[in-house]
């Protein structure tokens, strides 16, 4: 009866997850692939955007950070288990600036994934043809060595790696 039809669904469901995970083994690399660190959105409205997360949905909000090197103003957004990155343009070359004139309002723009050995993955990605947007890590908003990877070779999203 139903009972049997149960047992025997819970049994192909232990047998598929199991062969899934045994087919999925990670390759061998010099470097680990990290956490989630922060999700950034590109905004039209900076301080609209701070209001939102701070004023309607309770969450702690940085001070407006200016980083001229990367051409935006970042605020962070603390969620508990990462962050979400506000950007705003700064200065005419500003990435998000062409960001934002083809999504008027707003949108997300990358994802940002720390690892341990940035060097050691940047060689690594190099060697298996993806492409990085600068020859050489940059200092980002946290202080620490990022580098973003080009988004035609991460299926249309822009990643940001960061050391961890």
């Amino acid at each position: 009866g139903l009972l049997t039809r149960l047992q025997t669904s819970a049994s192909t469901i232990r047998t598929l997850s199991t062969s899934r995970s045994h087919s999925q083994s990670i390759p061998s690399s010099s470097w680990k692939l990290g956490r989630l660190n922060h999700v950034a959105i590109a905004v039209p409205d900076l301080e609209k955007a701070q209001a939102l997360y701070k004023d309607v949905l309770g969450a702690r909000v940085s001070e407006t950070v200016a980083l001229p090197e990367h051409g935006v103003y970042t605020v962070f957004v603390e969620l508990g288990n990462t962050k979400l990155e506000l950007l705003h343009p700064l200065g005419e070359k500003s990435p998000i600036l062409s960001f934002l004139q083809k999504n008027k309002t707003g949108g997300m723009h990358h994802i940002c994934i720390e690892v341990d050995d940035i060097k050691a993955a940047v060689t690594e990605l190099k060697e298996k043809k993806i492409r990085v947007l600068s020859e050489e890590p940059k200092i980002g908003a946290h202080g620490k060595p990022v580098i973003f990877l080009h988004p035609k070779d991460c299926h249309g999203v822009l990643v940001e790696l960061e050391q961890a």
